[in-house]
Parts: structure tokens; sequence; C-alpha cells
């Protein structure tokens, strides 16, 4: 009778907030099962309710700001919902274990790994001194962290981020858990760590005999992961089956819809004739190592190393690379906001040894959007102020007119030009996105820097800023250097590509030869990894 029942049970669940006098509705009548060494997939938009449904399985909501008006979520049998905070305890980490999306921000930045992995064994196992720090190892071992023994001393930042997130489910599976809850694992991770990520995470379920709970927004991995899915709009289960079923045949208009957003089509031909914008010859950006007490340079990390590149009018250069790879540093260096050495030329004129008031004339037609529009945007300037700032800058226009010019960019973008009084926190990713491409196109530039422009946006709204960025491209002949590790979106919008592995280029060429035959192996393992999904093989070392 016992293997009958479910080993986990969502019937009829919502949830609700109490916002100020209002109540809003976050997850609706929400039903699902779960049993043993099962993948279940939970897709949608960001504020569908995937998170909220994952935190309620643990009870981690804002308790009592947060309700369940209906359902029930049964563990083995056992109702959880109201269940008391002791009988949570020992089900949360010991029987259900949790990856949260960001570990930068869920690992404790003062603390070594080896203290926080080891606080989860002393807390639910009662692990102390010797046996602590040898099940820490095992752990680390299992989830294949290189040199395990020599990073146990290592605070979070001196980990890559795919090493960060290795140490998170380290912690999750400290007491082997019947089901792991990954909430956006590999969201902020570069497409080779994903596949690693991915591999590790269906290797370690199926050594471990667990079911995992995966929420996502990327349809990609749900179809590298198989199983079941649910696909979740507004609060609700719109759809739900098996993942080649739902995916092979959807039959809700939603499913349909986030398919349909995946960045496809032939990348761009490449226009050859068309006048150069920027270019850089053997361009280079080291950064010195210094030690000892006066500080002698020893060294040098060089992130940008001997890198030739061209771009003309109305063209789009992708770069793209793993974290480190120095993509980010070379579009700083074009734009002359890092310290470079080599030839840099814009509209014909050298502009590397400009001084930096001699470089103030040029800086309208020079602009940059960054990877996460809220971070970039001050939350104590108006819409107005933001995207208008640049022409007060440069003193162009009367206020009435900057007013007006300000609309008429946030027109460009898709926006209502009648926001300009409003706040950033007031605006959805996407919305706050097209306002931090406003603001750079405000001042009519020839050359812009899009620095990984849709990494943080549903795959969605991904389509809907590309499909901006390429209509204002045709509209005012705006030349692009994208940045970015998402081939997908490279290759829908690109006309030619750059390679890049620890600050040189390993590759570049027209989009379309690159992507059909690629001659370097690392660009062949990005595309694996990118494109098809293929789990780069992760060596993992038994506990």
């Amino acid at each position: 009778m016992a293997d009958t029942v479910p080993l986990l049970e969502v019937t009829d669940l919502s949830v609700q907030f109490a916002v100020g006098q209002d109540i809003v509705a976050a997850v609706k009548h929400v039903s699902f099962r779960l049993e043993k060494g099962e993948t279940l997939s939970l897709v949608g938009e960001s504020g569908s309710g995937k998170t909220v449904t994952a935190l309620s399985v643990l009870q981690l909501l804002p308790y009592p700001r947060a309700s369940h008006p209906t359902g029930s979520i049964k563990f083995r049998g056992d109702e959880l919902v109201g269940a008391p905070e002791a009988v949570m305890r020992t089900i949360r980490g010991n029987r259900i274990g949790m990856v949260f999306q960001e570990p930068m921000t869920s690992l404790n930045p003062l603390h070594n790994i080896e203290k926080q992995v080891g606080e989860v064994l002393e807390i639910h196992g009662g692990l102390t001194g010797d046996a602590k720090r040898t099940r820490v190892l095992e752990l680390l071992h299992l989830v294949g962290l290189p040199e395990a023994e020599r990073r146990l001393g290592a605070l979070p930042h001196e980990l890559s981020g795919g090493q960060r997130q290795r140490v998170m489910i380290a912690m999750a599976l400290a007491f082997e858990p019947d089901i792991l809850i990954a909430d956006e694992p590999t969201t902020a991770l570069d497409v080779t760590i994903q596949a690693q990520i991915l591999a590790l995470l269906t290797d370690l379920q199926t050594r471990l005999g667990m079911a995992m709970l995966f929420i996502t927004h990327d349809l990609a991995i749900v179809r590298r992961l198989g199983g079941r899915v649910c696909v979740m709009k507004d609060g609700a289960v719109v759809e739900h089956g098996d993942v080649k079923d739902v995916f092979g045949a959807p039959t809700h208009d939603y499913t349909k819809h986030l398919m349909a957003a995946q960045p496809k089509g032939p990348p761009p031909v490449l226009d050859t004739s068309v006048p150069e914008i920027v270019s850089a010859t053997d361009l280079k950006v080291w950064f010195p190592i210094k030690r000892g007490l006066i500080r002698r340079t020893v060294g040098h990390i060089k992130a940008v190393d001997g890198v030739t590149l061209s771009l003309g009018a109305g063209q789009t250069l992708g770069v793209v690379g793993e974290s480190g790879s120095g993509k980010t540093t070379l579009g700083l260096a074009l734009l002359r906001l890092t310290a470079s050495e080599g030839a840099i030329t814009f509209e014909g004129q050298r502009i590397d040894n400009l001084s930096a008031k001699e470089m103030r004339p040029l800086r309208k037609h020079m602009q940059v959007v960054f990877q996460d529009p809220f971070g970039s945007l001050s939350p104590r300037l108006s819409i107005g102020q933001i995207v208008g700032e640049g022409l007060a800058v440069h003193g162009i226009g009367t206020p009435a007119e900057r007013r007006d010019a300000v609309a008429a960019a946030l027109k460009d973008v898709g926006l209502d030009g009648r926001i300009l009084d409003r706040y950033p926190h007031e605006f959805s990713g996407g919305q706050r996105q097209r306002i931090a491409i406003a603001r750079a196109i405000v001042l009519r530039p020839k050359f812009i820097v899009l620095d990984e422009p849709t990494s943080a946006l549903d795959v969605s709204v991904q389509a809907q800023i590309v499909d901006l960025l390429r209509a204002l491209q045709d509209k005012y002949r705006l030349a692009y250097l994208f940045i970015s590790h998402d081939l997908r979106v490279v290759r829908a919008l690109a006309d030619s590509v750059l390679v890049m592995k620890d600050g040189v280029v390993r590759e570049k060429g027209a989009t379309a030869q690159v992507f059909s035959d690629p001659v370097d192996p690392y660009t062949r393992a990005l595309l694996a990894a990118a494109l098809e999904l293929k789990a780069v093989k992760t060596t993992v070392t038994p506990p």
C-alpha cells in the first residue's frame, strides 16, 4: 500500500499575498504529482508562480502575509501545509533539498566553503570535527568541484559561477534527499557551464535515485531534462504532460507562444560594402599583478590580448565566450572606458590617444546598454530624467525640446511617452531594458555596445528585445557590438561573430559560416552546448 502513495502530491494549491489592503493571487489551483526518481519541470515566464509553488512545498513563504486559501501538499502522505515548524525542519535539507537561482546571493560572503557546507551537516546531522570535514570533502568531490581540498578555505567570491553552483548543490544533497528542488540553477551561467551543471544534476539524480522539481523559463533545458512538464501562466497550470508530447504537439496558445518566442531564423547576411564605423588593431588590455611590500608587478592578467576587428554601419558583431573571456573588457576598451594599447578608430579618426576632454564630444555617438536593467537605472531618477540625462550633459536642446526627444525615444522602443514621470521599480524587466535602450538611442548614436542585454529576461521578452534592436538598427543604421553567451540570440541578430577565450580571439567570421562550419574546437564546444544542449562531459568522483 505504501508504494501507491506519491512521493510528493500537490492538490488544488492556491497562494495569495496580502499587499497593503489588497490581496494578490500568486498561485491558482495548481495540482501535480512527483514520483521517486522522476523529473518534473515547472516552466513559464517571470511572475507565473513557479518559484512561489516550489517555496510552498518547503513552507518558506513569508507567512502570515502569504496564505493558502485552498490546497494540500503531501510528502510521503504527510500534510505539509500548516505543518509545525519542528516538523518542517526535519524535512528541509534532509528529505527535500533546494538549489536557488543565484549562488552568489545565496552563499554567505563572509564564510568559507567548508564552514557553509559543514553548517548544514552540523545542524541537520549533528556532525562535528573530523567526521564533518570528511563528509564536506565527500560532497564536494561528489559534485565535481576541482581541487576540493584546496578550496575548503575559499570564500564565495573566489569561485566561478559554476563552482559556486556546485557548492550549492553539495549543500542541497548533504543528506541524499528524496527530492531536489532546483530553482533556475543555470540561468546566470555560461552555456558550457550550464551544460555541465545539467549533466551533473541528471547524473546525481540517477545515482541517488532522487526526484527533481526543476524550475526554469528556458524550454531548451526542459527538452534536455525530459520527464514531465507543467506550463504555468498567471499562477495557473495551463498545460501539462510528458515533455515530448507537450513540445511535440502543444495544445494551449501560451505554450505555442513560448515555443514561437525562441530565437530562430538564419543569420543576417554580412554586407562588406558599408562604411566602417569602428575598428581596432592589436588591441590589448592587460591588468598588472602586484605582490610584495613594494607592490612589484610580477605578471599580467591578459583580459584582451591582441584583438583586431572592424564594424560597419548597420552591422552587428556578436562577441561570444564564457565569463572571463574578455568580452565586456573589449567593449569598454572600444568605448575608451578602460585603458588599452593598440589602435582604435571611430569613423576614420584615431581615438586611442585622445584625452577625456577630447573624447567628450564623441561620447554622444558611442553608447552602451548594460546587462542588468534594474542595476543600471538609478532608482532615484524618473524615467524622463534617466533617458534625458545624456541630452542635458551634452547641452542638446531646451528643456521642452529634451522632453519631446525623450518621449520620441520611448515611443521608438515601444513605450508610452507618458511614463516620463514614473520610476524604474514600476516596470517589468523587459520594460526596464527598453528604457535602457531608449537612454542609449536618444542621442542618435552611431555605435552601441550591448552587454548581455537579454540574459536576465524571459524567453518571450528576449525575442521582443531582439526584434526591437533589429528595428532600431534598420531605422538608424546603428552599429552594434553585441556581447552574449547565448549563441541562439547571437545567431538571430549578428552578421559576424567573434569567439573569445582567455582574452584571445579563437575564431571570427560571418555568422552563417562560423555556425555552420566552426573550425576551432572551442567554438564547436560552445555550439554543442548552446544549440544542441549536448552536455559537456563532467567527471564526477563518487563519495
